[in-house]
Order: structure tokens, then C-alpha cells, then sequence
């Protein structure tokens, strides 16, 4: 009883670490445009949306429910060294796609870790592969199309609606909006991907028989999982920050508003039904869409094309992480010390690898060289979209004939 009592204590502690990776993580999917266009500074942004994602996590349990009785099957034998074997594979995988400043998916990374364990040491009766392609595959494919068709009808609406106005006077009221649209995207994003550490903590304790099957998350089990979350949104992803706010595309403060409100639609929907969804695969669609949505901003496919096969590759690469991890954590008390000293090593040498070219809030705005390519055409995307749903003709004279203006405009709000 005192090993299982240790052994769950350590899945404890390891889902919290992953949850602070997941904070810091996903800052970008509410903060990154508006700190782009300067809407708030950066340090007020973090701090605004860390008090918020605290808040989120307390709103509802729904998708925690989903990860603690849904995709893993507790009463097939899952032991609590799988649990821990599936979060070293997700929190691995975050910290990778954090050091390439890759918006990957901190929620697909856990699916993926969890589903790799739970198949080398169960098999594939400890998966409910009807709820994965339900509640997880669906999702991953709709959300950030969704999302974007969200955003670029969005776009194109708060250009019309501002037509024959002046851009400086819009753009004070946009920046407003933003804040507020930012804020509802960190609440939602607590109430999503918070109930997820909700949900393997409270698998664990199911799993090490200390509640009951099909319990709601304790109450110091969703006070924890908020607070670690929150810390880890405050300190910011500054690498991912960068990404999404200046290496998809150049964001102007219509664009972040449009964007930020039609993720944070898509996402608090999904979290009231229970959709495990990716909320930066719905954010990162929501910032393409917006960008689609504006004539003369070029959408950087190329960068968008490193995401997608971020995205593609999460789920089957924590997955086998997760699934080596599991292989040795079976062998005994041995087998979960190696996995964690290995899982600490991995984790060290990736922390000192980011410090070769550190980013933070003092330089998040700097627009990375081999991210922005200034010099990147319309790509046939952007095109063929344009050539469909041509922007109103104010919004186009307004981007055409001001180019100079709006350029200095937007440069001097990222200052």
C-alpha cells in the first residue's frame, strides 16, 4: 500500500509538472496577437491571463471527465505506472515543440502519451478507440477549420463594418475589444486544457484505488491543476508567443480581435460538450483565417506547413515515447526510477539548448529571421481565397492607399 501510495503520489506530481509546461505552452493561443499589436504589454498580458486561467479551471469538469472515464479504460489494468509513463511522453514532446517555437498540441501530446502507455502495457483493451475518434480525432480535424472559416468571415466583417473610417480611431476600439476577446480566450483555455491534468489526476486515483470509478476531480485535485497551470501561463511561452503572433502572419488589431473571439467561441462550446479539443490548433486556424480574411496580409504557409506536421506528428510521437517509458516503468521500482531520471536528463538538456538563443518579453516582438521571411508571395492559398471572397473595396483602398501609414502604424504598436 506505501508503494502504491508513493507511486501515485509521483504520477501527482508529474501531471502537475506537465500541466505548468502546458501553461507555458499555450500562452500564445490567447496573448500572442495581442501583445503582436501591442494592445497590452507583455508582462500584463502573461499575468491577466494566468489569473484567468485559474478561474476557467473551476467552471466546469466535463472534459475532465472525458480523459478520467473516457479514452483509457481504467478497469482494464491500468496500473499507475502507465499514467506516469504517458505524461514523460507529453511533457517531452511539449518541451521540444516549445524549443522550436512550434505551436504543437499540449492536449494531443497527453492523448498521444497516454494511449502509447496504455497499449505496450495493456493492449488495446485499455483504449476506448470509439471515444478517441469521437471526442479527440474529430475535433483535432473540425475545431481549426472551423475556427478559421470563423475568423476569416469575422476579418472580412470588421473591415466592412468600419469602412470610410479612420484606421487610427478603429484601431483604438479594436485594441479594446482585443483585450476582452484575449481574456475570454484564457478563460476558456482554462476551462479546457486544466480539466485535463483534472482528468489524469483523478485516473490515477481511480487506478490506485483511492476513489471510487466515475468521481468528479476532487476539490484540491481542480484548486492544484489550476494554480500549476496558471504559474506556468505566467511565466510565458515567449518562443510560441513570437510564432503565432509574427510568423503566421502580420496581425493588425481588426485581425486580433476577429481571431481571438472566434477561437474562444469554438473553444468554451467545446468544452461545455465535453470535446477534448487542441486549443492551439483552434487558435493557430483562427489566426490563418484572419489573415486570409484581410487583402494585401500574406499568410506564411510555409511556417503554417511546420505546424500541421507538428500537429500530424504529436499524437503518434508521444506516443511512442510514452510507449518506451511504459516498457521500462513495467520492469518494477527500477523501471519508474530509470524513466525519471531519464525524463529529468532529456528535460535539462533541452532547457539548456533554449538558452543559446533565449526569447522573452524583452525581444518576444523581434520578428525572427527564419520565421517572418518578408519576402514571401501570395502563396495559391491566399490567392485562390481572395479570388473567391474578395475583401469590401474600403477595406481594400484602405490597405492599398495607406500601405505606408498602416505599415508605420502597425510597427509602432509592437514597439
Amino acid at each position: 500500500m506505501e508503494h502504491i501510495t508513493l507511486l501515485i503520489g509521483i504520477v501527482i506530481v508529474t501531471a502537475l509538472v506537465f500541466d505548468f509546461t502546458n501553461g507555458f505552452h499555450d500562452t500564445a493561443n490567447a496573448m500572442a496577437t495581442t501583445i503582436s499589436t501591442g494592445a497590452l504589454g507583455p508582462r500584463i498580458a502573461v499575468a491577466m491571463s494566468a489569473v484567468l486561467n485559474l478561474v476557467g479551471a473551476f467552471l466546469s469538469v466535463e472534459v475532465a471527465k472525458t480523459i478520467s472515464g473516457g479514452i483509457i479504460d481504467e478497469d482494464a489494468g491500468v496500473r499507475p505506472e502507465v499514467i506516469f509513463a504517458g505524461l514523460v511522453g507529453a511533457i517531452l514532446w511539449n518541451l521540444l515543440t516549445w524549443l522550436a517555437g512550434l505551436p504543437s498540441s499540449s492536449s494531443h501530446a497527453l492523448f498521444g502519451g497516454l494511449i502509447g502507455a496504455t497499449l505496450v502495457s495493456v493492449g488495446m483493451d485499455g483504449v476506448n478507440s470509439d471515444k478517441i475518434v469521437m471526442k479527440v480525432l474529430i475535433p483535432a480535424v473540425a475545431a481549426p477549420i472551423v475556427a478559421g472559416v470563423a475568423a476569416l468571415v469575422a476579418t472580412r466583417l470588421t473591415y466592412r463594418l468600419a469602412r470610410g473610417r479612420d484606421p487610427q480611431d478603429t484601431s483604438k476600439g479594436y485594441r479594446a475589444g482585443q483585450i476582452a476577446s484575449a481574456a475570454l480566450v484564457s478563460l476558456a483555455h482554462g476551462t479546457n486544457d486544466a480539466q485535463k491534468t483534472m482528468g489524469v489526476i483523478t485516473l490515477a486515483l481511480i487506478t490506485g484505488g483511492v476513489i471510487a470509478p466515475d468521481s468528479d476531480p476532487p476539490m484540491w485535485v481542480i484548486v492544484s491543476a489550476g494554480l500549476a497551470i496558471a504559474l506556468g501561463t505566467y511565466l510565458g511561452g515567449w518562443r510560441i508567443i513570437r510564432t503565432m503572433g509574427k510568423g503566421i502572419t502580420d496581425i493588425q488589431p481588426p485581425q486580433g480581435f476577429a481571431a481571438q473571439t472566434g477561437a474562444a467561441t469554438v473553444i468554451l462550446a467545446s468544452s461545455h460538450i465535453g470535446f477534448a479539443l487542441s486549443t492551439t490548433q483552434v487558435c493557430s486556424g483562427s489566426v490563418m483565417g484572419a489573415g486570409v480574411g484581410r487583402k494585401g496580409a500574406v499568410v506564411r504557409w510555409s511556417t503554417a506547413g511546420r505546424m500541421v506536421l507538428a500537429w500530424v506528428l504529436t499524437l503518434p510521437a508521444a506516443g511512442l515515447v510514452a510507449g518506451g517509458a511504459a516498457l521500462l516503468a513495467d520492469q518494477g521500482d527500477w523501471g519508474v526510477t530509470a524513466v525519471a531520471v531519464l525524463a529529468v536528463a532529456a528535460c535539462a538538456g533541452i532547457w539548456a539548448a533554449s538558452r543559446r538563443k533565449p526569447v522573452d518579453h524583452t525581444n518576444v516582438n523581434d520578428i525572427d529571421e527564419a520565421a517572418a521571411l518578408p519576402a514571401e508571395p501570395v502563396g495559391v492559398v491566399t490567392a485562390a481565397l481572395q479570388s473567391v471572397a474578395p475583401p469590401p473595396v474600403s477595406a481594400a483602398s484602405i490597405s492599398s492607399s495607406a500601405t505606408p501609414a498602416g505599415a508605420s502604424a502597425a510597427t509602432g504598436s509592437t514597439s
